[in-house]
């Protein structure tokens, strides 16, 4: 029998997008033979993944998981091409699955993840190409976010619709009994409530960088003098326009949800005052299921005429 060498082992797999073990066998039992390895992928249904890989995946979950003593929150996107499969519970199982398993291995990079093993032993890789297999729909996971805070900060979570927006907040407290206060919960979760709704990008506007600044001004001061408003008066109403972009922008400056007359340092003061504590938002995480990309157009009558006449 021909030696299975490891880098046809490699190229079966890119080649395929099998899993390993797979790919493996497939060759041990063509006798090492590429091509016949492949067409037993094929009839064997493993070799799925392959053929779906290039077809628009913009549909999914946002999924978040908290550790139980709130220090660690992770926040995962992954997406399918339907909406239909979203609601498949072995999707929806391997969405929660690699949240745990981001929390607990902390991957760099998606690379990295696609490497880590789940809590039954396959790796996220190979987990994915076992599901493409089962489902028939090309699954991609997009994003992640890992928060890891010290003992005087919290790590909250809010997902909205059934996984069609997730939120990762971190908040710090002066004091640790603060933490376990249910006032001060029901606030943390207000805030990531706010996240979802109202789209912030910075906690505060020292934190919007120097030529997000100067874009927005160039713009502002350029929508004035086509207005035609002198070069003087112009710059008045781009000040006065980068403080409305503050206020859309940075969750401090923004009004609260639940009551558009209080903005949310205000909220912030009130509780502080209240707790006798010094309550801050560290970061936070927002993400939007297929945000940026292409939804799939073809419908559900063309898909089953298109199988039809394979």
């Amino acid at each position: 029998m021909a030696e299975i060498s490891a880098a046809i082992v490699k190229e079966l797999r890119e080649r395929t997008g099998a899993g390993m073990m797979d790919c493996k066998k497939a060759l041990t039992e063509t006798g090492g033979d590429l091509e016949k390895a492949i067409a037993f992928l094929r009839e064997k249904g493993l070799a799925a993944a392959a053929k779906k890989a290039g077809r628009t995946a913009a549909e999914g979950l946002v999924g978040a998981h908290i550790a139980a003593d709130k220090k660690v929150g992770v926040l995962v996107e992954v997406n399918c091409e339907t909406d239909f499969v979203a609601k498949n519970p072995d999707f929806q199982r391997f969405v929660q699955d690699l949240a745990v398993a981001v929390a607990a291995k902390n991957p760099a990079d998606n690379e990295a993840l696609a490497k880590v093993a789940l809590a039954d032993g396959n790796t996220v890789a190979d987990t994915i190409t076992g599901l493409v297999a089962k489902i028939g729909e090309n699954i991609n996971v997009r994003r992640f976010a890992r928060f890891e805070t010290g003992e005087n900060g919290l790590i909250d979570s809010y997902i909205h619709m059934g996984g069609k927006i997730g939120v990762l907040l971190e908040c710090a407290v002066s004091k640790k009994e603060t933490l376990t206060n249910p006032e001060f919960l029901n606030l943390a979760k207000d805030l990531a409530m706010q996240v979802a709704a109202a789209k912030p990008e910075y906690v505060r506007r020292e934190e919007v960088p120097a030529e997000v600044l100067e874009r927005e001004k160039a713009i502002y001061k350029a929508q004035a003098m086509n207005e035609g408003k002198p070069e003087a008066i112009a710059e008045k109403i781009m000040i006065g326009r980068l403080d409305k972009f503050y206020k859309e922008v940075c969750i401090l400056e923004q009004a609260f949800i639940k009551d558009p007359n209080q903005t949310i340092s205000k909220l912030l003061q009130e509780y502080n005052g209240k707790l006798g504590e010094n309550i801050t938002i560290t970061k936070f995480a927002r993400f939007e299921k297929g945000e940026g990309l292409e939804k799939r157009q073809d419908d559900f009558a063309s898909e089953v005429m298109t199988q039809i006449n394979r």
